[in-house]
């Protein structure tokens, strides 16, 4: 069904889940990158806060703004006809209070024309994300490694290992689709653990090294596509390995222009 789509919505969705199809999701965070993937046909595109690293070069997910998060978002959608648009609420955009991440929700959906918003976070962020759909917005829940937090674990280490932590984690779960989530986002667990989330929720549960027996699974682009090196945990299959095929490309480019070869007569007017 997804692949014979013209849109793919929240609905779309469910219905996979409940079909056995499996959801594919990848980040993206500008237009060019964006239409290759919608024209590809990705069932979801994240516009994640991943930005901050793969885009900004910062350390963590930490320093991106919301008002950078829209700019990126703005240039997706600009670019996607099919699939899903989801975007991050950047941290401390939503963790103050349920009116500050309305106003954050309300203003990804107005100033980028987004079609959901995804946000970190069990418990804590349950009034928030009630609050947000009750405005009509869509809301993704975001459990296990969570980025946002990651000065409070102190490492990027699998989440839920234990017994405690994943009944925790199997509680907040529940929250967060009795609190309105269309989907949840599981990072770095057992891949047990989340095919028992998968197993206990109605709504669809997309694994970011999270197993295969979740609905779906999403990946950074960059990760995927090989443009990133020194990142490679054991959840990453790396479909190319741009950052070698660029380079060279880049190394030859250089090379033409130095030996005068570049351009020849026929790339002249």
């Amino acid at each position: 069904m997804a692949g014979e789509i013209k849109r793919v919505t929240t609905h779309t969705l469910q219905w996979m889940k409940q079909h056995g199809e499996k959801i594919s999701m990848l980040t993206a965070y500008d237009f060019s990158m964006a239409r290759i993937l919608d024209d590809a046909g990705i069932d979801v595109i994240l516009v994640g806060d991943s930005a901050s690293n793969v885009m900004a070069g910062h350390e963590t997910t930490l320093p991106i703004t919301l008002d950078q998060m829209i700019y990126h978002a703005q240039s997706v959608i600009r670019a996607c006809q099919r699939c899903l648009v989801i975007v991050d609420l950047p941290f401390g955009s939503y963790q103050g209070n349920s009116k500050e991440a309305l106003i954050s929700a309300i203003r990804i959906m107005k100033e980028a024309g987004a079609h959901g918003i995804k946000l970190e976070g069990g418990e804590e962020v349950c009034e928030s994300i009630k609050r947000i759909t009750g405005a009509g917005v869509p809301v993704m829940g975001h459990l296990g490694l969570t980025p946002q937090s990651i000065y409070k674990f102190g490492t990027y280490t699998v989440r839920a290992t234990d017994e405690e932590e994943a009944e925790i984690l199997l509680h907040n779960a529940s929250l967060l689709q009795a609190a309105g989530c269309f989907a949840l986002v599981l990072e770095k667990i057992p891949a047990k653990l989340g095919g028992d989330v998968a197993a206990q929720l109605k709504i669809p549960v997309i694994g970011i090294g999270a197993g295969g027996h979740v609905d779906g699974q999403v990946l950074v682009m960059h990760d995927m596509l090989g443009i990133t090196k020194n990142f490679s945990p054991r959840f990453l299959r790396r479909y190319m390995n741009l950052y070698e095929d660029i380079t060279e490309a880049t190394k030859k480019y250089i090379k033409d222009i130095k030996d005068k070869d570049f351009p020849n007569e026929q790339e002249q007017y």
